[in-house]
């Protein structure tokens, strides 16, 4: 697994309130322009480190957060996970 992950968003208004409850969680997160490879409806996209994956996925199953996938960081490009 690559040491960085990404999540795109389909809203502004998901992308800040998964912001806020990685946060709040302790989660170490850069938000970051979505990247131009990653088709989505939101300019903004969060990237965390690779071994909190599990955690991240609870979180925005628990939380209802709408996202439009989780990526994974390749040397080329991203690789779509969830």
């Amino acid at each position: 697994m690559s040491e960085q992950m990404l999540i795109a968003f389909d809203s502004t208004q998901q992308a800040l309130r998964a912001e806020m409850l990685l946060e709040y969680a302790e989660i170490e997160i850069d938000i970051c322009p979505t990247p131009k490879e990653i088709t989505a409806g939101c300019a903004l996209s969060i990237h965390f480190p690779a071994e909190e994956v599990e955690k991240v996925q609870e979180i925005i199953r628990s939380e209802q957060v709408e996202i439009r996938g989780i990526f994974e960081k390749l040397e080329q490009g991203y690789k779509q996970l969830v």
